[in-house]
């Protein structure tokens, strides 16, 4: 048996852990809830003791190294989280040195959204490509840079949130202080409250107006062509300032699809000449929620590879 990785997915709901070897293939994994209401401490044992399962189980020898993803800014130097809505008890705490600590092991710690981009970059679908924009779609809006098959951080590595892009100047207010942003115009969020607002119920999921979409509702099918303009919108924007030859869109809402995609395409076609002129592909992310994982796990494989390149320079 080779080396293998131990990548961790810290979401809001969910703590997962996987084992993962060079070729993708998961060895073992660990999934369980996170605890947030038993205080950030017993969070940071539970990832630790997931780690510490795995490697005791795997061996010590033939691990490569340990990465975390985990929603949130990141001042990537740090490993600092500044802030993370769905992690509150997270403002500003250090929890690559708290984790590093307790495990006497070295951690990489990368943004969710980013780890899913270079997971789908690993081992998903975008395989055959070196530079891709991943924006995932869920209760709001993240997105992941891949540039040269690296996470494009930034300077202090807060780049890549794309679900903050302006798609409606004067649109609906976010709470990051813009008004307009992506993901209060394609999120699961949106699609709840664009129904709501059109008095199509007042507590209905994105699933219950996907569902009545189906059934012909045209206020629902609005919904969604609505949501299709604005992805299209930000894509144009990317696709015209990258250039990169891969977009992927992940996330719970790609199940409407066949509902937003004509009018996400048709917009995009509008806006973006670069579009129009070349063979840029806009795709769904093949990993689901284990992109992520992947993402985490070849942090450390990346880190070992970029050594080796620096030192043979």
């Amino acid at each position: 048996m080779g080396e293998y990785s131990i990548g961790v997915d810290l979401g809001g709901t969910n703590l997962r852990a996987a084992a993962i070897d060079r070729t993708g293939k998961v060895l073992q994994k660990i999934e369980g809830a996170t605890q947030l209401s038993a205080g950030r401490d017993a969070v940071v044992s539970d990832i630790v003791a997931a780690i510490v399962k795995l490697r005791a189980t795997l061996g010590v020898e033939r691990l490569v190294g340990i990465g975390i993803g985990i929603p949130g800014f990141i001042i990537m130097e740090k490993g600092l989280v500044t802030d993370s809505p769905n992690l509150p008890e997270f403002h500003n705490f250090p929890i690559r040195d708290e984790i590093e600590r307790l495990l006497q092991s070295p951690v990489l710690l990368e943004n969710d959204a980013n780890a899913a981009a270079l997971g789908e970059k690993w081992m998903g679908a975008g395989r055959d490509v070196q530079d891709l924009v991943l924006l995932t779609l869920g209760t709001g809006i993240g997105g992941g840079i891949i540039c040269n098959g690296k996470v494009l951080h930034g300077f202090v590595g807060m780049a890549g949130e794309l679900g903050h892009i302006t798609v409606v100047p004067g649109g609906n207010p976010c709470g990051c202080g813009n008004n307009g942003c992506l993901e209060k115009h394609a999120s699961a969020t949106a699609i709840t409250t664009m129904a709501r607002l059109m008095g199509l119920g007042e507590n209905l999921t994105s699933k219950q107006v996907y569902d009545l979409a189906i059934a012909g509702d045209q206020k629902a099918r609005v919904v969604f062509e609505r949501m299709g303009i604005a992805l299209g919108t930000a894509l144009a924007a990317l696709i015209n300032i990258f250039n990169f030859p891969l977009y992927l869109l992940s996330g719970g809402v790609l199940g409407a699809w066949d509902l937003f995609a004509p009018a996400m395409f048709e917009e995009v076609r509008r806006r973006s000449v670069v579009f129009r002129s070349t063979d840029t592909r806009i795709e769904k992310a093949t990993l689901g929620n284990e992109a992520g994982l992947y993402g985490a796990a070849y942090l450390p494989f990346q880190a070992r590879i970029i050594t080796a390149e620096t030192t043979t320079v």
